[in-house]
């Protein structure tokens, strides 16, 4: 049976509102300048996908107000990520990676 891969899920919840219920202490802007990266670690697997939602839901709107770039979010190693304005992803678009 065929099941989505996190990218096509991701697609899905793209289009759908998202709510951050706390903002992560690395998600915090200086004043004047907008949030371009989000790092991330989770101590378990059940905080990854609402961790991930949030961050991509706040950087939405940071890329909305340009559009001129799309999303990508980083396994770093397991538990940790990074999700980041990337300009080599279309604007709409939310793309995942693994780092080397």
């Amino acid at each position: 049976m065929w099941e989505p891969s996190w990218h096509e899920t991701q697609k899905v919840q793209y289009m759908t509102t998202a709510t951050l219920e706390r903002i992560p202490a690395a998600a915090e802007t200086v004043e004047g300048s907008a949030q371009r990266s989000i790092s991330l670690e989770f101590s378990s697997a059940d905080e990854v996908h609402a961790g991930l939602e949030g961050a991509v839901a706040q950087l939405i709107e940071v890329a909305a107000k340009d559009a001129s770039c799309g999303i990508l979010v980083t396994r770093v190693h397991p538990g940790r990520y990074t999700v980041a304005l990337d300009e080599t992803v279309p604007f709409g678009e939310t793309y995942e990676s693994f780092a080397a």
